[in-house]
Protein backbone atom coordinates (compact mmCIF):
# COMPACT_ATOMS: atom_id res chain seq x y z
CA UNK A 1 0.00 0.00 0.00
CA UNK A 2 1.44 3.37 -1.08
CA UNK A 3 0.12 6.76 0.06
CA UNK A 4 1.13 10.20 -1.20
CA UNK A 5 0.60 13.44 0.71
CA UNK A 6 1.12 17.02 -0.50
CA UNK A 7 0.72 19.96 1.87
CA UNK A 8 0.75 23.76 1.55
CA UNK A 9 0.77 26.07 4.59
CA UNK A 10 0.52 29.85 4.70
CA UNK A 11 0.92 31.55 8.07
CA UNK A 12 0.99 35.26 8.93
CA UNK A 13 1.28 36.88 12.36
CA UNK A 14 0.38 40.52 12.94
CA UNK A 15 1.83 42.10 16.07
CA UNK A 16 1.27 45.63 17.35
CA UNK A 17 2.47 48.41 15.05
CA UNK A 18 5.78 48.93 16.88
CA UNK A 19 6.76 45.25 16.68
CA UNK A 20 7.72 43.00 13.76
CA UNK A 21 5.11 41.14 11.71
CA UNK A 22 5.87 37.80 10.08
CA UNK A 23 4.66 35.52 7.30
CA UNK A 24 5.70 32.27 5.61
CA UNK A 25 4.74 30.04 2.70
CA UNK A 26 5.66 26.36 3.01
CA UNK A 27 5.05 23.51 0.58
CA UNK A 28 6.04 19.90 0.73
CA UNK A 29 5.21 16.33 0.01
CA UNK A 30 5.76 12.83 1.24
CA UNK A 31 5.27 9.17 0.52
CA UNK A 32 4.48 6.22 2.76
CA UNK A 33 4.86 2.57 1.80
CA UNK A 34 3.40 -0.20 3.90
CA UNK A 35 3.53 -3.87 2.96
CA UNK A 36 0.61 -6.26 3.10
CA UNK A 37 0.44 -8.54 6.12
CA UNK A 38 2.48 -11.72 5.94
CA UNK A 39 1.69 -14.06 8.82
CA UNK A 40 0.76 -10.91 10.74
CA UNK A 41 3.99 -9.02 9.97
CA UNK A 42 4.27 -5.68 8.15
CA UNK A 43 7.03 -3.28 7.19
CA UNK A 44 6.47 0.47 6.85
CA UNK A 45 8.60 3.42 5.70
CA UNK A 46 7.76 7.07 5.03
CA UNK A 47 9.51 10.37 4.43
CA UNK A 48 8.62 14.00 3.83
CA UNK A 49 10.30 17.03 2.25
CA UNK A 50 9.54 20.73 2.81
CA UNK A 51 10.45 23.87 0.87
CA UNK A 52 10.38 27.45 2.13
CA UNK A 53 8.77 29.09 -0.90
CA UNK A 54 8.45 32.57 0.55
CA UNK A 55 9.27 34.12 3.92
CA UNK A 56 11.48 36.80 5.51
CA UNK A 57 14.86 36.14 7.11
CA UNK A 58 14.13 34.21 10.31
CA UNK A 59 17.62 34.90 11.63
CA UNK A 60 16.74 38.58 11.96
CA UNK A 61 15.57 39.57 15.43
CA UNK A 62 12.90 42.11 16.25
CA UNK A 63 14.90 45.32 16.89
CA UNK A 64 12.84 46.45 19.89
CA UNK A 65 12.72 43.18 21.84
CA UNK A 66 15.68 41.22 20.44
CA UNK A 67 13.28 38.29 20.01
CA UNK A 68 13.27 35.77 17.16
CA UNK A 69 10.22 34.62 15.26
CA UNK A 70 8.00 32.25 17.25
CA UNK A 71 5.44 30.67 14.93
CA UNK A 72 6.37 30.76 11.24
CA UNK A 73 9.83 29.25 11.67
CA UNK A 74 8.05 26.17 13.03
CA UNK A 75 6.90 25.35 9.50
CA UNK A 76 10.52 24.51 8.67
CA UNK A 77 13.50 23.56 10.88
CA UNK A 78 13.77 25.56 14.11
CA UNK A 79 17.30 24.26 14.66
CA UNK A 80 18.51 25.90 11.42
CA UNK A 81 16.63 29.13 10.58
CA UNK A 82 18.83 29.68 7.49
CA UNK A 83 17.79 26.38 5.88
CA UNK A 84 15.26 27.04 3.10
CA UNK A 85 15.62 24.00 0.84
CA UNK A 86 17.15 20.88 2.38
CA UNK A 87 14.34 20.19 4.86
CA UNK A 88 13.57 16.49 4.76
CA UNK A 89 13.08 13.73 7.28
CA UNK A 90 12.85 9.97 7.43
CA UNK A 91 9.61 9.77 9.42
CA UNK A 92 8.58 6.15 9.76
CA UNK A 93 10.62 2.98 9.58
CA UNK A 94 9.00 0.14 11.47
CA UNK A 95 8.31 -3.55 11.78
CA UNK A 96 4.80 -4.38 12.96
CA UNK A 97 3.11 -7.57 14.09
CA UNK A 98 -0.70 -7.72 14.02
CA UNK A 99 -3.03 -10.15 15.70
CA UNK A 100 -6.81 -9.90 15.94
CA UNK A 101 -7.46 -6.19 16.67
CA UNK A 102 -4.08 -5.66 18.34
CA UNK A 103 -0.54 -4.91 17.22
CA UNK A 104 3.02 -4.24 18.38
CA UNK A 105 5.27 -1.84 16.45
CA UNK A 106 9.05 -1.51 16.68
CA UNK A 107 10.89 1.47 15.18
CA UNK A 108 10.13 5.00 14.02
CA UNK A 109 6.36 5.58 14.19
CA UNK A 110 3.43 7.88 15.02
CA UNK A 111 1.66 7.69 18.39
CA UNK A 112 -1.06 9.89 19.82
CA UNK A 113 -1.41 9.95 23.61
CA UNK A 114 -2.29 12.70 26.13
CA UNK A 115 1.39 13.44 26.83
CA UNK A 116 3.18 12.50 23.58
CA UNK A 117 1.16 13.34 20.49
CA UNK A 118 1.32 14.48 16.89
CA UNK A 119 0.70 18.20 17.65
CA UNK A 120 0.63 18.61 13.86
CA UNK A 121 -0.30 22.29 13.65
CA UNK A 122 2.74 22.89 11.44
CA UNK A 123 4.01 21.06 8.35
CA UNK A 124 4.90 17.76 10.04
CA UNK A 125 4.02 16.06 13.33
CA UNK A 126 6.11 14.74 16.21
CA UNK A 127 7.45 11.22 15.65
CA UNK A 128 8.92 8.69 18.07
CA UNK A 129 11.25 5.74 18.02
CA UNK A 130 9.67 3.15 20.26
CA UNK A 131 8.51 -0.34 21.03
CA UNK A 132 4.79 0.29 21.27
CA UNK A 133 1.88 -2.10 21.80
CA UNK A 134 -1.83 -1.50 21.20
CA UNK A 135 -4.23 -4.14 22.51
CA UNK A 136 -8.00 -4.21 22.04
CA UNK A 137 -9.12 -6.30 25.01
CA UNK A 138 -12.76 -6.86 24.14
CA UNK A 139 -15.21 -4.23 22.98
CA UNK A 140 -14.85 -2.06 26.07
CA UNK A 141 -11.15 -1.95 26.88
CA UNK A 142 -8.11 -0.68 24.99
CA UNK A 143 -4.58 -0.79 26.37
CA UNK A 144 -1.56 0.95 24.87
CA UNK A 145 1.98 1.35 26.07
CA UNK A 146 5.65 0.91 25.47
CA UNK A 147 9.17 2.25 25.66
CA UNK A 148 10.18 5.44 23.80
CA UNK A 149 13.91 5.80 23.20
CA UNK A 150 14.08 8.61 20.61
CA UNK A 151 11.98 11.53 19.37
CA UNK A 152 11.92 13.73 16.28
CA UNK A 153 9.94 16.79 17.42
CA UNK A 154 7.61 18.78 15.23
CA UNK A 155 9.50 21.52 13.35
CA UNK A 156 12.78 19.56 13.29
CA UNK A 157 14.39 17.10 10.88
CA UNK A 158 16.76 15.17 13.17
CA UNK A 159 16.16 12.33 15.61
CA UNK A 160 17.19 12.81 19.25
CA UNK A 161 17.56 10.52 22.22
CA UNK A 162 14.91 11.20 24.85
CA UNK A 163 16.91 13.51 27.13
CA UNK A 164 18.49 15.36 24.19
CA UNK A 165 15.05 16.16 22.75
CA UNK A 166 14.22 18.33 25.78
CA UNK A 167 15.34 21.93 25.26
CA UNK A 168 15.32 22.15 21.46
CA UNK A 169 12.44 24.63 21.82
CA UNK A 170 12.94 27.80 23.94
CA UNK A 171 13.75 26.92 27.56
CA UNK A 172 12.28 29.86 29.49
CA UNK A 173 13.59 30.57 32.97
CA UNK A 174 14.26 28.66 36.18
CA UNK A 175 12.00 29.20 39.21
CA UNK A 176 14.50 31.76 40.56
CA UNK A 177 14.34 33.80 37.34
CA UNK A 178 17.71 32.75 35.94
CA UNK A 179 17.81 31.52 32.37
CA UNK A 180 17.10 27.79 32.05
CA UNK A 181 20.06 25.76 30.87
CA UNK A 182 18.90 22.15 30.73
CA UNK A 183 19.35 21.64 26.95
CA UNK A 184 22.07 19.02 26.49
CA UNK A 185 22.50 18.63 30.25
CA UNK A 186 19.85 16.03 31.07
CA UNK A 187 20.26 12.30 31.51
CA UNK A 188 17.52 9.71 31.01
CA UNK A 189 17.28 6.12 29.77
CA UNK A 190 13.99 6.88 28.06
CA UNK A 191 10.23 7.02 28.55
CA UNK A 192 7.77 4.38 29.70
CA UNK A 193 4.23 5.05 28.49
CA UNK A 194 0.97 3.43 29.54
CA UNK A 195 -2.57 4.24 28.48
CA UNK A 196 -5.80 2.48 29.46
CA UNK A 197 -9.26 3.34 28.16
CA UNK A 198 -12.28 1.43 29.48
CA UNK A 199 -15.99 1.86 28.84
CA UNK A 200 -17.45 1.32 32.28
CA UNK A 201 -20.88 1.83 30.73
CA UNK A 202 -21.83 2.52 27.10
CA UNK A 203 -21.96 6.25 27.91
CA UNK A 204 -19.07 6.44 30.43
CA UNK A 205 -15.39 6.05 29.52
CA UNK A 206 -12.56 6.02 32.06
CA UNK A 207 -8.99 6.83 31.03
CA UNK A 208 -5.69 6.38 32.86
CA UNK A 209 -2.48 7.58 31.22
CA UNK A 210 1.03 7.41 32.63
CA UNK A 211 4.30 8.91 31.38
CA UNK A 212 7.43 7.99 33.32
CA UNK A 213 10.58 9.76 32.11
CA UNK A 214 13.43 7.97 33.85
CA UNK A 215 15.52 10.25 36.09
CA UNK A 216 13.44 13.37 35.24
CA UNK A 217 9.69 13.36 36.01
CA UNK A 218 6.46 11.39 36.09
CA UNK A 219 3.01 12.45 34.81
CA UNK A 220 -0.32 10.75 35.59
CA UNK A 221 -3.67 11.58 33.98
CA UNK A 222 -7.05 10.36 35.24
CA UNK A 223 -10.11 11.23 33.18
CA UNK A 224 -13.79 10.32 32.94
CA UNK A 225 -15.92 11.19 29.89
CA UNK A 226 -19.69 10.90 29.75
CA UNK A 227 -21.52 11.04 26.41
CA UNK A 228 -25.26 10.51 26.45
CA UNK A 229 -26.77 8.66 23.51
CA UNK A 230 -28.97 10.81 21.28
CA UNK A 231 -32.64 9.85 21.14
CA UNK A 232 -35.19 10.98 18.55
CA UNK A 233 -32.71 13.49 17.15
CA UNK A 234 -32.53 15.43 20.41
CA UNK A 235 -29.20 16.92 21.60
CA UNK A 236 -27.14 14.68 23.84
CA UNK A 237 -25.44 15.80 27.05
CA UNK A 238 -21.68 15.34 27.42
CA UNK A 239 -19.38 15.94 30.36
CA UNK A 240 -15.85 15.26 31.52
CA UNK A 241 -13.60 15.49 34.53
CA UNK A 242 -9.81 15.36 34.55
CA UNK A 243 -6.91 15.26 36.99
CA UNK A 244 -3.20 15.50 36.13
CA UNK A 245 -0.47 14.92 38.71
CA UNK A 246 3.25 15.43 38.12
CA UNK A 247 6.26 14.68 40.32
CA UNK A 248 10.00 15.07 39.93
CA UNK A 249 12.03 11.86 39.65
CA UNK A 250 15.42 11.88 41.36
CA UNK A 251 16.96 15.31 40.73
CA UNK A 252 14.72 16.15 37.77
CA UNK A 253 17.42 15.41 35.20
CA UNK A 254 20.57 16.98 36.64
CA UNK A 255 22.24 17.35 40.03
CA UNK A 256 22.83 21.03 39.30
CA UNK A 257 19.58 22.96 40.01
CA UNK A 258 20.48 25.48 37.29
CA UNK A 259 20.59 22.70 34.68
CA UNK A 260 17.71 20.49 35.73
CA UNK A 261 14.33 20.30 34.00
CA UNK A 262 12.02 19.47 36.91
CA UNK A 263 12.98 20.95 40.28
CA UNK A 264 13.98 18.27 42.79
CA UNK A 265 10.96 17.45 44.97
CA UNK A 266 8.72 19.52 42.68
CA UNK A 267 5.15 18.66 41.76
CA UNK A 268 2.11 20.01 39.93
CA UNK A 269 -1.62 19.36 40.15
CA UNK A 270 -4.21 20.18 37.49
CA UNK A 271 -7.98 19.73 37.43
CA UNK A 272 -10.37 20.01 34.50
CA UNK A 273 -14.12 20.07 33.90
CA UNK A 274 -16.25 20.21 30.78
CA UNK A 275 -19.96 20.08 29.99
CA UNK A 276 -21.88 20.50 26.78
CA UNK A 277 -24.47 19.43 24.27
CA UNK A 278 -23.97 17.55 21.01
CA UNK A 279 -26.43 17.30 18.14
CA UNK A 280 -26.16 15.91 14.63
CA UNK A 281 -25.00 19.20 13.14
CA UNK A 282 -23.79 21.26 16.10
CA UNK A 283 -22.08 21.02 19.47
CA UNK A 284 -21.51 23.37 22.39
CA UNK A 285 -19.24 23.02 25.41
CA UNK A 286 -17.96 24.94 28.42
CA UNK A 287 -14.48 23.95 29.66
CA UNK A 288 -12.43 24.81 32.73
CA UNK A 289 -8.88 24.07 33.86
CA UNK A 290 -7.28 24.81 37.20
CA UNK A 291 -3.52 24.38 37.57
CA UNK A 292 -2.85 24.83 41.27
CA UNK A 293 -0.08 26.92 42.83
CA UNK A 294 1.77 23.75 43.94
CA UNK A 295 4.13 24.17 41.00
CA UNK A 296 4.47 24.52 37.25
CA UNK A 297 2.80 22.06 34.90
CA UNK A 298 5.79 20.89 32.84
CA UNK A 299 5.78 18.79 29.69
CA UNK A 300 8.45 19.22 27.00
CA UNK A 301 6.85 21.19 24.17
CA UNK A 302 8.92 19.05 21.84
CA UNK A 303 6.77 16.03 22.79
CA UNK A 304 3.17 17.19 22.55
CA UNK A 305 0.47 19.71 23.29
CA UNK A 306 -1.43 20.17 26.57
CA UNK A 307 -4.03 17.47 27.38
CA UNK A 308 -6.34 20.05 29.00
CA UNK A 309 -9.99 20.59 27.99
CA UNK A 310 -9.16 24.29 27.60
CA UNK A 311 -6.36 23.86 25.05
CA UNK A 312 -6.67 26.08 21.97
CA UNK A 313 -4.25 25.97 19.00
CA UNK A 314 -1.44 28.57 19.01
CA UNK A 315 -0.96 28.83 22.77
CA UNK A 316 -0.26 26.53 25.70
CA UNK A 317 -0.42 26.62 29.47
CA UNK A 318 2.68 24.45 29.82
CA UNK A 319 5.25 25.98 32.14
CA UNK A 320 2.59 27.59 34.32
CA UNK A 321 1.11 27.16 37.78
CA UNK A 322 -1.75 28.94 39.57
CA UNK A 323 -3.88 29.10 36.41
CA UNK A 324 -7.62 29.55 35.93
CA UNK A 325 -8.67 28.89 32.32
CA UNK A 326 -12.19 28.98 30.90
CA UNK A 327 -13.06 28.17 27.28
CA UNK A 328 -16.36 28.11 25.38
CA UNK A 329 -16.53 26.12 22.14
CA UNK A 330 -19.22 25.94 19.46
CA UNK A 331 -19.13 23.80 16.33
CA UNK A 332 -21.45 23.54 13.34
CA UNK A 333 -21.47 21.16 10.35
CA UNK A 334 -23.01 21.71 6.93
CA UNK A 335 -22.88 18.20 5.41
CA UNK A 336 -24.23 19.18 1.97
CA UNK A 337 -21.49 21.79 1.66
CA UNK A 338 -18.77 19.51 3.18
CA UNK A 339 -18.09 22.33 5.62
CA UNK A 340 -17.22 22.38 9.33
CA UNK A 341 -17.04 25.52 11.47
CA UNK A 342 -15.78 25.95 15.03
CA UNK A 343 -15.60 29.07 17.17
CA UNK A 344 -13.80 29.03 20.50
CA UNK A 345 -13.14 31.79 23.02
CA UNK A 346 -11.08 31.54 26.16
CA UNK A 347 -9.90 33.55 29.16
CA UNK A 348 -6.64 32.53 30.86
CA UNK A 349 -5.82 34.06 34.24
CA UNK A 350 -2.09 33.52 34.81
CA UNK A 351 0.48 34.55 37.43
CA UNK A 352 2.30 37.83 36.90
CA UNK A 353 5.04 37.69 34.27
CA UNK A 354 7.64 38.30 37.00
CA UNK A 355 6.42 35.38 39.10
CA UNK A 356 9.05 33.09 37.61
CA UNK A 357 8.36 30.21 39.99
CA UNK A 358 4.92 29.81 38.34
CA UNK A 359 5.45 31.45 34.93
CA UNK A 360 8.31 29.85 33.00
CA UNK A 361 7.93 31.84 29.77
CA UNK A 362 6.73 35.21 31.19
CA UNK A 363 3.34 34.78 29.53
CA UNK A 364 0.78 37.43 30.59
CA UNK A 365 -2.86 36.70 31.29
CA UNK A 366 -4.73 36.68 27.98
CA UNK A 367 -7.96 36.05 26.19
CA UNK A 368 -8.07 34.16 22.92
CA UNK A 369 -10.55 33.67 20.08
CA UNK A 370 -10.19 31.02 17.35
CA UNK A 371 -12.28 30.62 14.21
CA UNK A 372 -11.63 27.32 12.42
CA UNK A 373 -13.20 26.57 9.00
CA UNK A 374 -12.63 23.23 7.23
CA UNK A 375 -13.76 22.08 3.80
CA UNK A 376 -13.46 18.71 2.02
CA UNK A 377 -13.37 18.68 -1.77
CA UNK A 378 -15.39 16.17 -3.79
CA UNK A 379 -15.44 14.99 -7.38
CA UNK A 380 -12.19 15.44 -9.31
CA UNK A 381 -10.52 16.95 -6.23
CA UNK A 382 -11.52 14.16 -3.85
CA UNK A 383 -8.70 13.64 -1.36
CA UNK A 384 -8.07 17.37 -0.95
CA UNK A 385 -9.09 19.32 2.15
CA UNK A 386 -8.67 22.95 3.16
CA UNK A 387 -8.50 24.66 6.55
CA UNK A 388 -8.56 28.33 7.49
CA UNK A 389 -7.71 29.17 11.11
CA UNK A 390 -7.87 32.73 12.45
CA UNK A 391 -6.49 33.41 15.93
CA UNK A 392 -6.60 36.54 18.09
CA UNK A 393 -4.91 36.83 21.48
CA UNK A 394 -5.44 39.91 23.62
CA UNK A 395 -3.77 41.20 26.77
CA UNK A 396 -5.79 40.55 29.93
CA UNK A 397 -3.05 41.52 32.40
CA UNK A 398 -3.68 44.23 34.95
CA UNK A 399 -0.14 45.63 34.77
CA UNK A 400 1.80 47.32 31.94
CA UNK A 401 3.88 44.88 29.91
CA UNK A 402 7.35 45.11 28.45
CA UNK A 403 7.44 44.60 24.66
CA UNK A 404 9.17 41.20 25.09
CA UNK A 405 6.06 39.95 26.94
CA UNK A 406 3.82 41.18 24.13
CA UNK A 407 5.47 40.16 20.85
CA UNK A 408 4.02 36.89 19.50
CA UNK A 409 2.15 36.45 22.80
CA UNK A 410 -0.70 38.98 23.14
CA UNK A 411 -2.30 41.85 21.20
CA UNK A 412 -1.67 39.81 18.06
CA UNK A 413 -3.64 38.08 15.35
CA UNK A 414 -2.72 35.24 13.05
CA UNK A 415 -4.01 33.77 9.78
CA UNK A 416 -3.40 30.15 8.80
CA UNK A 417 -4.36 28.60 5.46
CA UNK A 418 -3.70 24.91 4.83
CA UNK A 419 -4.25 22.66 1.83
CA UNK A 420 -3.75 18.89 1.98
CA UNK A 421 -4.01 16.43 -0.88
CA UNK A 422 -3.78 12.70 -0.16
CA UNK A 423 -3.99 9.85 -2.62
Amino acid sequence: LTNWHFRYFFMATNNTSDLTDYYAHAAGGGIKFETARFHGFQLGISGFFIFNIGSPDFQKKDPKTNQLNRYELGLFDITDPANRKDIDRLEELFLRYNWKQSRVTIGKQLINTPFINLQDGRMRPTEVGAVYTEIQAGIRTRVEGGYVYEISPRSTVEWYRTAASIGIYPQGVNPDGSRSNYAGNLKSKGILLGHLSHKLYPSLTLTVSELFTENIFNSLLLQADYRQKRKDGRPAFLAGIQYVRQDAVQNGGNLNPAQTYFTKGGQSNSFGLKAGLEAKRWDLSANYTRITADGRYLLPREWGRDPFFTFLPRERNEGLGDVHATVLKAGYKIPKANLKLQLATGYYNLPDVTNYALNKYSMPSYFQANLDIRYEFKGLLKGMDAQCLFVYKGDAANNPLLPKSVINKVNMSQWNLLLNYRF
